[in-house]
């Protein structure tokens, strides 16, 4: 995931200062001297993080923080707000036409991700805006990219309008008015990116620009390329001025400079992010929620309204009366499973929770995942319903039945008695009262 090393290396800080007592500006100038060289080690651009440590630096002088009884815990929210400030202070959402359809054209450099991103973006729009969108092949050069979007276009279950290899600028015209005929509220322009920024692709972009009068120019950028995506941004803005961003591969491996580069540099805002391969991986751009994440503490806002979505709430009230009543199943811990692994999984979960910024994915056995539900599946319903009649002769045939050991059956059954007290106590302490949610989350 972005942002790993630089969590790392800001929670390293974090920790010296929060140990001492009282600070002093030598304190403070060694912290963010150390501040600086993380956010240029994650791809922050040079300026960005000069202005960063600057503005930070400020604040921590002052009597705020230095007459302050927790002056560690002080320096961290200046560094919260300020992470927040250069990405955009509060998240930025696409204004909608009052004249329909809302033209959203979408540009990037080749490899960016901009195709499905296209189709994911007409997906998010569907099921959380309510909108009927189609999708505007304009990419005419790259192989096969007019029938890559026709295949996510009809996974996202958004039509595509396509004129083979006619001139880009023709086709963006005439999908405008099939778009206007056909009662669609929203037209994605799908456009064609290059290896390199080029007079050509800016020139194309241009006579688009011009024949639809597009409402919000979106230019897609990946994550992983550092500091190369904020000079794309910078030159994209210059020739076309670009509306906002988006983010792709969030997920991946990268530094995350760009994150915290591209509004500074630009002015304009990030609005979403990709955050895995999947149509459905995509998240408004909260920048007070990306900075908790940067700083290890979670995002817990973001899984609350994940866990809003994958569960309802008459099953959410009948999985709390199971606690309180002691009548939780195996049937019941499968499920919590399945859920979790709607919301992106245990891993994806774990991020957002403060206090585990770091944790690998991959070091959560997902085959282990998949070989708790087989275990399940292959009991009878008396046995998911009533563990307690597993005698040696079931788990024997359970285990021949799935292909695993007895021990794994043991394993299993030991972690469900373990979830099981946990969420009977988070039930007892009233964890909806505290946190005003009305579910409970599995876990």
């Amino acid at each position: 995931m972005a942002f790993e090393g630089l969590t790392e290396k800001l929670n390293g800080v974090f920790s010296r200062i929060r140990q001492r007592g009282k600070l002093s500006e030598a304190d403070v100038k060694d912290a963010m001297r150390e501040v600086r060289r993380a956010l240029l080690e994650a791809d922050v651009n040079f300026m960005v993080a000069k202005n960063f440590v600057n503005a930070v630096s400020q604040r921590a002088v002052g009597s705020e923080v230095m007459q302050s009884l927790t002056p560690g815990q002080q320096v961290i929210k200046i560094v919260n707000e300020e992470l927040t400030n250069i990405m955009g202070k509060r998240r930025e959402k696409i204004v909608y036409s009052s004249n329909p359809p809302t033209v959203i054209m979408m540009c990037g450099l080749q490899g960016a991700g901009k195709t499905t991103m296209c189709a994911k973006l007409a997906k998010h729009m569907k099921e959380k805006d309510n909108k009927r969108p189609i999708i505007a092949a304009c990419d005419i050069y790259r192989p096969a990219a007019i029938d890559q979007l026709k295949v996510v276009g009809e996974q996202a279950g958004v039509p595509v309008f396509e004129m083979g290899q006619e001139n880009p600028v023709k086709i963006a015209k005439e999908a405008l008015r099939a778009a206007k005929k056909g009662g669609r509220d929203v037209l994605i322009i799908d456009t064609a990116g290059r290896l390199h920024i080029d007079e050509e692709l800016m020139g194309e972009l241009k006579d688009i620009k011009k024949a639809v009068n597009p409402d919000e120019i979106l230019l897609v950028i990946d994550a992983m390329t550092g500091q190369d995506a904020v000079n794309a941004a910078k030159a994209f803005d210059e020739a076309i001025d670009i509306d906002g961003a988006i983010l792709t591969k969030l997920d991946g491996d990268a530094r995350g400079g760009a994150a915290l580069s591209v509004r500074e540099v630009t002015g304009k805002s990030i609005k979403y992010a990709g955050v895995g391969e999947k149509l459905d991986d995509i998240e408004p751009f909260y920048p007070d929620r990306m900075a908790s994440r940067i700083l290890g503490m979670g995002d817990v806002l973001s899984l609350i309204e994940k866990a809003q979505e994958t569960f309802d709430e008459d099953s959410a009230k009948k999985l709390s009366e199971k606690m309180r009543k002691a009548s939780f199943t195996l049937e019941d811990f499968l499920q919590q499973f399945e859920q979790m692994g709607k919301m992106g999984g245990i891993g994806a979960i774990m991020k957002m929770m403060p206090g585990t910024p770091n944790v690998d994915e991959d070091s959560i056995d997902q085959k282990q995942i998949e070989r708790t539900k087989a275990i399940i599946l292959s009991m009878t319903i008396k046995e998911r319903r009533n563990p307690k009649v597993l005698d040696a002769s079931r788990k024997r045939r359970i285990a021949k039945g799935c292909g695993m050991e007895v021990q794994d059956i043991n394993r299993l059954l030991k972690q469900f008695e373990a979830t099981k007290t946990m969420m009977k106590q988070l039930s007892g302490k009233g964890m909806g009262r505290r946190g005003n949610m009305p579910f409970k989350l599995p876990f």
